[in-house]
């Protein structure tokens, strides 16, 4: 990945901080973990830097520099658990806040020189390196003790925030002893703990969750808390087809809007600034614009299905994974063959995007819930036309993702960026704006998860699969990004993750890729690939082994000899749910699925039954996780929940049709989500594991819906081949 450019800023610290941290240690490490190959930093790694992961203020309190954002999928948490664990710290004390936007330091070691939060990578790449910041910071202690009291540093103990010296009695806080600490130099390679003396790590109740209270009483600042004196309320009109560009604009009835401050013409759009969000969305519809739509996507979704069916109708696709000859096996015998689509999915987080801007003289400061700051960080750059080091990203908490933040191309940087540059030289220069997406921006604003269409050829013989054949015909949203690399022999591995490699032995193996164009802006969405292809694969697996008298768990588990940790998720699962099959029975069926994702192996099985009107109840989903070291038993489990949920309800019910090009969806009127009525029951297993922790925020929802699609083909409802299962997303 290309090296991107970066400030370097002290974080803006607190009175409260600013006296905590009186007389504090401050512990900042760069050290270096072994990571997958695939998962290596490129370049050299980031020097050590004395203000990065840990400080001890003087009053004994701990507070976790994060360098992931928190919204809502537990790193806060999880980093200061590793921290806790190796420093010894008492929980009570320990605080986390985002850490300055500085990729030198802050590198996410899974994305290279980039700072960002992604991929369910938060604890997987830091996992390590926090344990080791702890460690350090507790042996520095522990160093200052000794030499305050004149004994062997072997003598000292150290438990919930207090040093001790059993022998004489003496012992003192971490307060009492931060400004001792600080003087020393940071070891080099602390001595970690062996993980059976785990306290926190993997222990139930061992730790609350740190950002819930004060999000639970209002006091937790998302960017749409934001405010400043004389802040200016923006709100921009978008070409309404994708493609589309601004023709002429007359805004003189929107600057008749008593509120309204400024209108200005953006790359592609229209800005309205006003005192107050309501003078701005009015002003917003009294403007009277003209598009140019001659390159502009003018199909609806039944139309660009049809292209894609018949683009892997005539084949020639390029191969993703091959092995023996499947061509030949499937030329002859009883093949079975199956087509699915897939429509385009909106990420749809509580909190549609907003930022915050202020840009006084040479300095802009930037306040948003920035997933990636390094990109967003150089899209301001550009916009405002200023040097690097005189733009800063400040993170704070946002309101879900789903993957909607990390934006590859950084569409919301470099529009907040605009609307302040818009401004420049003008009265109204200096302001401070907030930039405001609402829900039908964003339903309507793309970015989505591409439509898909599969088309799966299989050969079951003498009771087993013997050949498999995948085509895909889908969007790429690494073309044109910073991510583009990543796109190898024109296969953009996103597109076929979970297809192109099988968890299963089958013989005879084949998956092509048919990269498709269109001005509909994508982006990854909560599992990206694993969205599609695990209902795809999934599926059809269970569909074939109906066919050959398979049971749908054993069957699974004869051809798993390769993935025994895939393997060990379904076999406790099956535990779990007391498996015996999926027949119906009391009107109920219960369908399987298993998928990994993100390094991590999750399986679920859902019992359903069908409503009078055909629509399908999800009554339990029984789901066992393999994540590795699980260091968050409770975060964990929140997050199958959280994922059984996000995949169930737009499984079922949601979709941004296209009609003549103009999303068919405004709000969640329309595009529906699970009401909580309608949550099932769930409980989780996870499976004790000694591997590196793998991701959590995304694999729980790739096998939710094969397993309800698998449970209504038990019900006779048929395999159901098109996404969603149930009506067309109206509420």
């Amino acid at each position: 990945m290309s090296s991107l450019p970066h400030a370097w800023f002290r974080p803006r610290v607190s009175r409260r901080a600013l006296l905590q941290t009186s007389g504090a240690l401050i512990i900042g490490l760069h050290l270096p973990i072994r990571v997958r190959a695939a998962e290596a930093p490129q370049g050299p790694p980031p020097p050590a830097n004395p203000n990065a992961f840990v400080r001890i203020g003087a009053d004994g309190t701990v507070t976790v520099l994060s360098k992931h954002i928190e919204f809502g999928q537990g790193p806060f948490t999880g980093l200061a658990t590793l921290v806790a664990e190796e420093l010894d710290a008492d929980w009570s004390r320990v605080r986390c806040e985002h850490s300055p936007s500085d990729p030198k330091v802050y590198a996410n070691l899974a994305f290279g020189n980039l700072q960002g939060t992604g991929g369910s990578s938060a604890i997987a790449n830091s996992y390590e390196q926090m344990r080791r910041a702890g460690a350090a910071a507790r042996a520095m202690l522990v160093t200052a003790a000794a030499k305050r009291w004149g004994v062997a540093e072997s003598q000292i103990t150290v438990r919930e925030g207090v040093v001790e010296h059993a022998a004489s009695g003496r012992r003192a806080n971490f307060g009492e002893l931060a400004a001792d600490a600080a003087k020393l130099p940071v070891p080099k390679d602390p001595k970690l703990k062996d993980p059976a003396t785990f306290r926190l790590v993997g222990k139930d109740g061992s730790v609350r969750k740190l950002d819930s209270t004060d999000k639970a009483n209002g006091r937790a600042v998302f960017t749409i808390d934001q405010h400043a004196p004389q802040m200016l309320t923006v709100v921009v009109a978008r070409p309404p087809r994708f493609g589309g560009k601004l023709a002429e604009v007359n805004d003189s009835a929107a600057r008749a809007v008593p509120g309204v401050m400024e209108v200005r013409r953006l790359d592609n759009g229209v800005a309205v600034y006003a005192e107050h969000t309501w003078a701005a969305l009015k002003g917003r519809e009294a403007l009277q614009l003209t598009w140019d739509e001659s390159a502009a996507e003018k199909r609806s979704s039944d139309v660009i299905v049809a292209e894609y069916r018949a683009t892997i109708a005539r084949g020639s696709g390029l191969v993703a994974g091959e092995h023996g000859d499947a061509a030949s096996a499937l030329a002859s015998g009883s093949i079975v063959e199956a087509e699915y689509v897939f429509p385009y999915l909106a990420h749809a987080p509580m909190e549609p995007l907003d930022g915050f801007l202020t840009w006084e003289g040479d300095v802009a400061v930037a306040k948003f819930g920035s997933q990636i700051p390094t990109i967003d960080q150089q899209a301001l750059t550009q916009a405002l036309g200023i040097p690097p080091e005189k733009v800063r990203v400040e993170v704070v908490f946002a309101g879900g993702s789903f993957g909607r933040r990390a934006q590859a191309t950084s569409h919301l940087a470099a529009e907040l960026g605009q609307v302040a540059k818009a401004l420049a030289g003008g009265s109204l220069a200096r302001r401070p704006v907030k930039l405001l997406w609402t829900r039908e921006d964003d339903l309507h604003g793309g970015y989505y998860r591409p439509m898909v269409v599969h088309r799966m050829r299989g050969k079951v013989e003498g009771g087993r699969i013997v050949a498999w054949s995948s085509a895909i015909a889908t969007q790429s949203f690494l073309k044109g990004s910073p991510f583009e690399a990543m796109i190898q022999k024109g296969v953009d591995p996103t597109s076929v993750e979970g297809a192109s490699e099988l968890l299963y032995d089958i013989p005879a193996f084949r998956c092509e890729l048919h990269t498709m164009q269109s001005p509909v802006t994508t982006l990854w969405w909560r599992s990206v690939g694993h969205s599609h292809t695990g209902y795809a694969v999934e599926t059809f697996v269970d569909e074939l082994l109906q066919q050959a008298g398979q049971d749908p768990v054993a069957g699974r588990l004869a051809m798993m000899q390769k993935a025994p940790r895939a393997a060990g998720a379904l076999r406790a699962v099956a535990s779990l749910a007391q498996w015996n099959g999926p027949a119906v029975a009391n009107g109920r069926a219960r369908g399987v699925a298993v998928v990994e994702s993100f390094g991590s192996f999750v399986a679920q099985i859902a019992e359903v039954s069908l409503e009078r009107n055909g629509e399908p109840c999800v009554h339990k989903v029984w789901c066992a996780v393999d994540c590795g070291v699980a260091v968050n038993p409770d975060v964990i489990r929140a997050q199958m929940e959280g994922g059984i949920g996000y995949g169930l309800g737009h499984a079922l019910y949601a979709q941004v049709p296209l009609v003549d090009g103009l999303p068919a969806v405004r709000n969640f009127t329309d595009y529906r989500s699970l009401r909580i009525n309608e949550m099932p029951q769930v409980e989780v297993v996870i499976v004790p594991s000694t591997e590196r922790p793998s991701g959590v925020g995304e694999p729980g929802v790739p096998p939710i819906a094969p397993a309800v699609g698998n449970a209504l083909a038990r019900l006779g409802a048929g395999r159901l081949r098109q996404l969603p299962m149930f009506g067309n997303g109206k509420a």
